[in-house]
């Protein structure tokens, strides 16, 4: 179930251009997911694993490649990994190549933003640069224009809200830094209670300031008329009982939230690496080699046609029906006819 402000129109800004506001709904949870936690419709493929290992633009660019063509680029970026050359690839190794893929893309994105919003090119964004430029001329006319007027007012004053957070120093003008901080709140400590609290409001209906299970279910899923419950939708209200709501008092105050999406003893490329190390190390040395890389290459990234072989399936399928990845999500969905 999409958020408030995902469901918005685009606010056009001063340029014409069209703009998402940033108050957009993101994933919830901002660790590397476990697998009853990952989005469900990407419990049938790789998705997540190869936005992690390849960062978002990069994934995009690997699946219009030929499956040839991806395990090529892919052979090479093992062998990048590789840092001490010894043929082997570590957890550790994993690790610090997905946080320099994570880093590299968070500098690509804020000079990108900045160029955007950065109007009069002082290396700084100050926020009524960033609202001049999102939100445009609809502010002089105080959004009467637009059917969602509302929803619209909700935006600015929640962009406002965490602008002030990220601008540490008071003054209405954020540095490259802050800018950010702004954008991508779930990375930076201090900006934590207002990743909790945006999440909060987004799936709170009642507004309580808590979430309960009807919630935290409606905020994921949708039911449809004469369609069973997916066995996703379960597991999420075990999880809910027995994991989210600590006090077990029916609802998720704003630590639980908090424990729940920004876990503070997790780590992300930590917990993906040793996933990816567990789904593709034949010999269970807990480190992998080129080639058992290569020959789980669609888990690490993707191709044009998306899909396994004949040959490939069977290759990998006691890997993939053993797996927990399996059990709970249906890993491969390989139709009759395409065996």
């Amino acid at each position: 179930m999409k958020s408030l402000s995902s469901l918005c129109l685009l606010a056009l800004c001063a340029s014409a251009a069209f703009c998402k506001p940033t108050s957009e709904k993101k994933d919830r949870v901002h660790h590397a997911k476990d697998l009853g936690e990952r989005e469900p419709d990407d419990q049938k493929g790789f998705q997540f694993d190869h936005e992690a290992f390849l960062g978002k633009e990069d994934s995009k660019t690997f699946d219009q490649l030929t499956p040839e063509e991806s395990k090529e680029r892919l052979g090479k970026i093992v062998d990048r990994m590789d840092s001490d050359s010894d043929g082997l690839i570590t957890d550790t190794e994993l690790r610090d190549w997905m946080k320099r893929v994570r880093r590299r893309w968070l500098t690509e994105d804020m000079g990108k933003q900045m160029g955007m919003y950065d109007t009069n090119q002082d290396g700084s964004v100050g926020w009524e640069e960033y609202k001049q430029r999102l939100y445009g001329h609809l502010l002089d006319e105080e959004f009467s224009d637009l059917e969602d007027k509302a929803s619209y007012k909700k935006m600015l004053r929640r962009d406002e809200r965490r602008f002030k957070r990220a601008d540490k120093d008071g003054d209405l003008i954020a540095t490259r830094e802050e800018f950010t901080a702004f954008l991508h709140p779930e990375e930076f400590d201090y900006m934590k209670d207002i990743v909790v609290m945006e999440t909060i409001e987004d799936i709170d209906k009642d507004g309580d300031g808590m979430v309960d299970l009807k919630e935290y279910i409606g905020d994921m899923y949708s039911p449809e008329d004469g369609q069973p419950e997916p066995d996703w939708v379960k597991n999420e209200m075990e999880q809910f009982k027995e994991h989210r709501d600590i006090n077990k008092d029916g609802k998720m105050d704003h630590s639980e939230v908090e424990h729940w999406i920004l876990p503070g003893d997790y780590d992300h490329a930590v917990s993906e690496a040793k996933h990816l190390i567990h789904e593709s190390d034949r010999n269970e040395d807990n480190k992998l080699t080129k080639q058992e890389i290569l020959d789980n290459w669609n888990m690490f990234v993707g191709s044009q046609d998306g899909k396994l072989s004949r040959e490939e399936f069977l290759e990998n399928y006691t890997r993939f029906v053993g797996s927990a990845v399996t059990d709970y999500g249906e890993l491969m969905m390989v139709k009759h006819d395409e065996l």
